[in-house]
């Protein structure tokens, strides 16, 4: 065996030359992989007795993808369309070995081997889209002509990992060896190409799976149609199609600098630099300054949740999921019942989409016991009450669970607003309480905001954020304040929403420029959505606001066909001229003198209060780091990846301009938009959010 660099080794079997890559954790294509491609190569292919060359990796997977971190640094090293060309102009066969996963770079890297082989376990992709990017390695012109552009287009514009049966089927792969031999599969794969005499299979020379596209030229735009909702505001898509339809179009070399140019307009564009810093943020929230990796964490083999509605059948789903028996607690037999045939339900519609097998919906539900009795839950080692937002009633739950729970037990709130602090002080264990607030539908949103009370044990927060990572969650560690850190944010733009309606501009318009913004939907469609009624009482209520006088009307949002909008037997929005008559009644009403309000306001009343009040989250502590709180908003309340965030997109407008417009605004309208004092001194500064260490 011979060294060729720090992580390349080269070593033979007869003829038969094998390039092994090993560097750790997943063989990323920083500048030593790509140099000990490129030289291990050169040097193999010197070699008069060795016929072929296997590119093999060791550890957990091949080539997982590009080195990041390098992006926007000086070059090193030999460039990856360099190392690529010298392994596609080899004049021996090149047969890339791949186990784990080959992404991006790395199965650019495959793409350019004249032959593919994997195991049954491996996976291919080009996920570069997911970081507002494109394959700028020669990617999106190899892969159409290795599986057609038709299946290239959802690939790059997914980024989805294909299972190695179906690359076989699709042509990706020549071959898949057994489990646990990729080598010795690997090196007979290549002696059956030496033996044959097989060609050296260049994918740059090959168009017979371009010519039918050619003649179909419509294929493109049908494609833009189709996913049209999905791609909307993201940049890096429509680049991944147009290079495809370079591919098909034009000449490999011409198609190449097609790739290279919109690559790079991309890599210096906004969008992708929001997109990897959210990468690189949902890494970054798992590191708790002052809870260390070694902190000791408690066993979890068992779960009781309180509640069986919508809430917590699917905080329940969460952990069925993962294997782990759940006892869940309603007080009446019929809201039980509702609860389990709720979860069972959403299951077998999972299966009805292809997700998941009958089998698997039988396993959960067997993990799952319905009962009336919270002595029931005497024995489980986390506890998450999930019942109606009111204090008093959380406390005489956690009241009881003090006496009920087994010692050590972990008890959870999942309050989206109310005082931790306050529910502790109902047990005789503050330690062990935490808030473990999910996003609805709980089964399905990716966020959690964990919780830690003044008193809560490291011990139980190590725990939680461990728990939340293996039922699959984003969880950002927050501290106690009214609404933590995502609806303490949230209600500085439902206020400046209600007060904009008032002042001169309609509910539909406001949609708008969120929706623009990039939001799923604005805050009115949300509030008709969810529904009006929600903390809302007939009995108190007093016409006091827009909400209570529809509310009053039975105007109660989606679920009775009015809201803020009107809608029609498929729930379809309608502009409502009894929403319109109602704003401008009651703002007369007020003395309200209502005035034009342009697009430009609308956005800044909504987002700007949000970042200063981010910035005052910062400054009490409640969060760790600012992308935490971008991590919180992208994955709990529809925030535009493209835009990274509130905290992000508030360094990318610049907190000198955000500070300014805080001024206008608190000398304008009041107190409520007093910049913060972090804020001011990162301004004044010069300075971001992101400096912040």
């Amino acid at each position: 065996m011979t060294a060729i660099n720090e992580v390349a080794d080269l070593s033979y079997e007869g003829e038969i030359a094998i390039l092994t890559l090993n560097s750790p954790p997943v063989n990323a294509l920083a500048a030593p992989v790509r140099d000990g491609l490129s030289l291990g190569v050169k040097q193999a292919a010197a070699n008069p007795e060795a016929k072929a060359i296997v590119i093999i990796c060791l550890g957990r997977t091949f080539i997982a993808g590009a080195d990041i971190t390098e992006f926007g640094k000086p070059p090193k090293g030999a460039s990856l369309l360099d190392t690529i060309s010298t392994m596609e102009d080899a004049a021996i066969p090149v047969i890339a070995a791949i186990h784990g996963t080959a992404l991006g770079g790395g199965l650019e890297v495959a793409l350019a081997c004249h032959y593919r082989v994997a195991v049954p376990s491996a996976k291919c992709g080009l996920p570069e889209v997911n970081l507002g990017l494109l394959p700028g390695a020669g990617g999106t012109q190899r892969l159409p002509r290795a599986i057609g552009p038709e299946m290239a287009l959802g690939m790059v514009t997914s980024g989805e990992h294909i299972g190695a049966a179906h690359c076989l089927k699709l042509g990706l792969l020549d071959a898949v060896v057994e489990e646990g031999k990729l080598r010795e599969g690997a090196v007979a794969f290549a002696r059956q190409v030496i033996d044959e005499k097989r060609s050296l299979r260049r994918l740059r020379d090959i168009d017979d799976k371009l010519i039918a596209a050619r003649a179909r030229p419509e294929m493109f735009q049908q494609f833009r149609q189709v996913n049209a909702k999905k791609f909307r505001g993201f940049q890096s898509p429509e680049s991944n199609i147009r290079c495809i339809e370079a591919a098909v179009n034009l000449p490999f070399d011409e198609g190449i600098k097609v790739e290279r140019k919109l690559f790079m307009e991309l890599m210096s564009g906004v969008q992708s630099a929001a997109q990897r810093y959210a990468f690189f943020a949902e890494r970054a929230v798992w590191k708790l300054p002052d809870v260390p990796d070694d902190t000791p964490t408690l066993p979890v083999a068992k779960v009781g949740v309180i509640g069986a509605g919508t809430m917590g059948g699917g905080i329940a789903m969460n952990f069925l999921n993962a294997g782990i028996p759940v006892t869940i607690v309603e007080t009446r037999q019929d809201a039980l019942t509702r609860g389990l045939v709720t979860i069972r339900m959403n299951y077998e519609n999972t299966v009805k989409r292809g997700r998941l097998t009958m089998p698997d919906v039988e396993k959960r539900m067997a993990l799952l016991k319905g009962t009336l009795s919270l002595d029931d839950l005497a024995d489980r080692d986390l506890i998450i009450e999930a019942v109606f937002e009111n204090m008093e009633l959380k406390k005489e739950v956690f009241g009881k669970l003090d006496k009920i729970a087994k010692q050590g037990a972990i008890l959870a709130t999942n309050t989206s607003y109310l005082n931790v602090d306050e529910i502790a002080s109902a047990t005789t264990r503050p330690e062990s309480v935490i808030g473990w607030h999910f996003f609805s539908p709980a089964n399905v949103m990716r966020l959690l905001e964990v919780v830690r009370g003044a008193r809560t044990s490291k011990p139980v927060i190590a725990t939680s954020m461990q728990m939340a990572r293996k039922i699959g969650k984003v969880a950002a560690l927050v501290g106690v304040c009214p609404g933590f850190v995502g609806n303490r944010m949230l209600a500085q733009r439902q206020r400046e929403a209600q007060k904009l309606i008032l002042e001169g501009v309609m509910p539909w318009d406001v949609d708008r420029v969120l929706y623009h913004f990039g939001f799923p939907m604005g805050p009115f469609q949300m509030s008709d959505l969810a529904g009006l009624d929600i903390g809302w009482s007939k009995e108190k209520s007093t016409s006091s606001t827009i909400r209570e006088i529809l509310c009053e009307m039975d105007r109660r949002g989606q679920k009775t066909g009015a809201g803020f909008y009107d809608y029609d037997a498929d729930r379809n929005a309608k502009m409502s001229p009894v929403v319109e008559k109602i704003i401008l009644e009651f703002a007369a009403k007020k003395g309200i003198t209502r005035r034009a309000i342009n697009d430009a306001e609308i956005l800044e009343r909504c987002i700007y209060p949000m970042i200063n009040e981010g910035a005052k989250i910062l400054e009490e502590g409640k969060a760790i780091r600012a992308s935490d709180i971008d991590v919180v908003w992208i994955n709990g309340y529809g925030w535009p990846v493209y835009r990274g965030g509130p905290m992000f997109f508030g360094d990318t407008m610049g907190l000198d301009k955000v500070l300014a417009k805080m001024r206008q605004f608190e000398s304008e309208m009041g107190p409520e938009f007093a910049p913060s004092k972090l804020l001011e001194k990162l301004a004044d500064e010069g300075k971001r959010f992101l400096d912040m260490r």
